[in-house]
């Protein structure tokens, strides 16, 4: 029978060598009571390990949020490596300052447990390090945290060696509440590439980025989509698994989840899912829109709405939207005309399909307030001339503009007439408001809101509708 010293060696070798173990171990120490592990851990715990090893440069983890990330990816994984290397430099990041100080505080109490002392005997704060959000190690490690947007001006991470000497670790560097915000959203994006990137001491310094997925734009999203130019290690994990399990029952059971993925369908599908697209049943159900080879001979009005935008071969999208309307009430979109156009493309788009169109086809175009919104629209009116053309002041949020559409999308009162756009649309509808693009549902939806006569939110003072 083994003794209590050889016991605790056995435990110290395997708590040094092995993060899951030195995790389910520390949770036991400080709660006395045992971890509600589950298989994820085990799996989050190897993606960081092959970090440590320097066998993964850049790694990607997306997880629900209350799944133990935080705990595993910042707090146990800094105790963890400043343990077996105390000269690490660290520089830890979330949304909140505040938040991230915490943080970096709960690791700072952790390698001063007694348990913690047990599997690295070694390891010593430096005397003076009493700061929350920056404090030393007795061998020159450095655990430095700051919120998304701050300041980080000389510090940096890892050390400049081939061995691991520390890491950035982005803990959530959006909040749930603004990652809609492209204006906010794009803020951090642009401080991760002007500031934070530039804080590693090493090409080899590793990066390490754990969050719930908020937006098909967000960080994440940026970076796998190459916006960095560099290869990122993937590890998705999705509440609801692709065999229609749950993936810590103990958690929230499938049962559970269903219902939360009911009740908010886009926001469960990034925040849980992983994927910040919703399917069916978000906020348009475009599978309810039948497709049609003809229009019906009884058409009342046709209508083709616009969204224009203004930088060629890049960003948004210029959108022209034809919708008919027949006797007996439903709607068909008939055609979408889009394309990435400069000033001068979008005019002759705007008057090659109005000819193309012809003039039973009403035209509807947004004005933007100000006297540049006018001039603007006055151009467009003067080309043209002979047409039945609207030029409106747009009013209302993207989502209450869209209510009147999506209702009538989802009740099945929408058509389509068969083209190769067709699948571009639907998946506009259906990502919609979480995707990267929505400009053919603002041009849908103020196409049907124009062949309806509806009027969206209150006009800001001054606002109003030309008819030409």
């Amino acid at each position: 029978m083994s003794t209590k010293a050889e016991r605790e060696l056995a435990i110290q070798i395997e708590a040094q060598e092995d993060l899951y173990f030195f995790s389910r171990y520390m949770f036991k120490e400080r709660r006395k009571y045992k971890w509600l592990h589950n298989w994820h851990h085990r799996v989050v715990c190897d993606a960081l390990m092959k970090v440590f090893r320097g066998e993964t440069k850049r790694l990607i983890i997306n997880i629900p949020p209350r799944y133990s990330k935080t705990e595993l990816a910042v707090i146990n994984f800094m105790a963890w490596c400043f343990g077996k290397v105390p000269d690490s430099e660290f520089i830890h990041v979330s949304y909140s300052a505040t938040l991230a100080a915490n943080n970096a505080f709960q690791t700072r109490n952790l390698v001063q447990e007694a348990a913690y002392k047990r599997v690295f005997p070694d390891f010593a704060l430096r005397d003076d390090s009493k700061a929350k959000d920056d404090w030393r190690t007795a061998k020159g490690g450095v655990c430095y945290s700051q919120g998304t947007g701050g300041t980080i001006t000389g510090f940096g991470a890892g050390k400049f060696r081939d061995t691991f000497g520390g890491a950035i670790i982005i803990d959530d560097p959006h909040k749930a509440s603004e990652a809609r915000s492209d204006t906010i959203r794009k803020g951090v994006i642009e401080w991760f590439q002007n500031t934070l990137e530039s804080r590693t001491n090493s090409p080899d310094t590793p990066i390490i980025v754990i969050m719930q997925r908020l937006h098909e734009e967000d960080l994440a999203g940026w970076l796998l989509d190459g916006g960095n130019g560099e290869e990122w290690e993937h590890l998705e994990l999705s509440a609801i698994q692709p065999d229609g399990s749950a993936l810590w029952p103990a958690k929230h059971s499938i049962e559970v989840l269903n219902r939360m993925e009911l009740a908010a369908p886009y926001v469960f599908s990034g925040q849980y899912r992983q994927r910040p697209s919703p399917p069916a049943g978000g906020f348009f159900k475009p599978d309810n829109i039948e497709i049609v080879d003809a229009l019906p001979a009884d058409i009342l009005k046709e209508v083709r709405a616009w969204d224009l935008a203004s930088s060629e071969n890049e960003g948004d999208y210029t959108v022209g939207v034809r919708e008919a309307k027949s006797r007996d009430g439903y709607i068909y979109i008939v055609d979408v005309e889009r394309a990435q156009l400069g000033p001068d493309g979008v005019e002759k788009r705007i008057t090659q399909t109005a000819e193309l169109d012809g003039k039973p086809v009403a035209i509807r175009l947004p004005q933007d307030p100000g006297q540049a919104g006018k001039s603007q629209a006055k151009n467009f009116i003067t080309k043209l001339s002979g047409f039945n053309v609207k030029a409106e002041t747009v009013s209302g949020d993207k989502i209450t503009r869209a209510q009147p559409f999506a209702a009538q999308v989802n009740v099945g009162n929408v058509k389509m007439l068969r083209g190769d756009w067709n699948k571009a649309f639907i998946e506009e509808l259906r990502n919609f408001p979480n995707g990267k693009h929505d400009d053919q549902v603002d041009a849908g939806s103020d196409a049907f809101n124009e062949l309806n006569e509806a009027r969206v939110g209150k006009k800001p003072s001054g606002a109003g509708t030309r008819t030409y």
